[in-house]
């Protein structure tokens, strides 16, 4: 038989409305009586009714993580935040859907009201660069539905999660300006991405502390797929001195490039450095293993999705900084 809230109250000793208010994670329970019920919950094998439980408090315990249906749905990177995000809710008893919005679709706004009217959701985590669409964040208001963002390009009074991508994106550059390399490419991301603007600006920092000039050859727009790293390296081979090393935005691009190089029968490292960014697992996949900034992008949608949840049970919220690390692996070596 189904296990009641009824029956781990009695249990436990205490009232329904206490076993409630331990589900629906109030501060106005006792830690000791908390700590009581969840382990009763958990040795009575106790899954609540979503829809009871909705009733009870008004809510749905439903999350959205919205991301932008342009970009690629199938990169590791969307994986991985997504998995972070179900990690969060799975610990907190919320479900989570995921909802791809087209940007430059003419029925945005209309998607946006219908997610909201038609699911009753309770939060959002944004994704970039959905973080930063006004039009979305001004509907998001007017609704009165609470959202936490990953890497938004405004920290003052954002809640969600960041890393300092600009600062990373520099310190990888460097590893190569380190490494001896003096003709460096990058493969930028999707022009509105926040992460596009700071791994750029970090090339850039990085080449004027090594005393490099910048050259725009050198540097060719991606879409952060896979596709669009093999056309960018294709352009930058045509080069009549082609690059040592490819600093590419994103892991997924990187494959790309080492793709093309294989295609052109360079090797690497011997023939050209490759490095990405974002640490997915992708990058160990890679023959050689891929040079990376990791991001913690699991930890990421986790930490979005928890920050969301403190600011529905009115406890505020934090823009939370996570730190970054590189990933030194084959596919960077001495320049040739």
């Amino acid at each position: 038989m189904r296990v009641r809230l009824e029956d781990v109250a009695r249990a436990t000793g205490v009232s329904p409305k206490t076993v409630s208010r331990v589900l629906n994670e109030e501060p106005s329970v006792k830690e000791s009586t908390r700590q009581k019920v969840l382990a009763a919950m958990e040795s009575m094998n106790y899954r609540p009714s979503p829809a009871a439980r909705g009733l009870a408090g008004s809510r749905s315990f439903l999350v959205a993580m919205l991301y932008d249906n342009n970009d690629n749905p199938a990169s590791t990177y969307l994986a991985e935040v997504q998995d972070g995000v179900l990690d969060a809710c799975d610990a907190h008893r919320y479900s989570m859907m995921a909802c791809p919005l087209r940007m430059q679709g003419q029925d945005f706004i209309r998607r946006v009201d219908a997610l909201v009217f038609d699911h009753h959701i309770d939060g959002v985590v944004m994704t970039p660069p959905l973080t930063d669409h006004a039009p979305l964040l001004q509907r998001l208001k007017e609704h009165g539905v609470p959202y936490s963002s990953i890497s938004p390009l405004q920290h003052s009074g954002a809640i969600g999660v960041c890393m300092d991508e600009q600062q990373a994106a520099k310190a990888l550059v460097m590893h190569l300006v380190e490494l001896g390399h003096r003709r460096i490419a990058h493969i930028v991301g999707i022009a509105n991405h926040g992460a596009s603007r700071w791994r750029m600006a970090g090339y850039k920092d990085a080449l004027a502390a090594g005393g490099l000039p910048f050259d725009p050859r050198y540097v060719v727009q991606g879409e952060f797929t896979f596709g669009s790293g093999v056309i960018a390296a294709r352009e930058l081979f045509a080069l009549p001195e082609l690059p040592t090393a490819i600093f590419a935005a994103n892991d997924d691009m990187a494959a790309g490039v080492m793709w093309a190089a294989n295609e052109r029968g360079l090797k690497v490292p011997r023939d050209l450095s490759v490095c990405g960014f974002d640490d997915t697992p992708l990058a160990t996949q890679l023959w050689p293993p891929l040079t990376t900034v990791r991001q913690p992008s699991r930890e990421m949608g986790k930490l979005a999705a928890l920050q969301l949840m403190e600011l529905l049970r009115g406890r505020g919220g934090l823009l939370v900084q996570v730190p970054y690390a590189l990933q030194l692996r084959e596919s960077t070596s001495q320049v040739p």
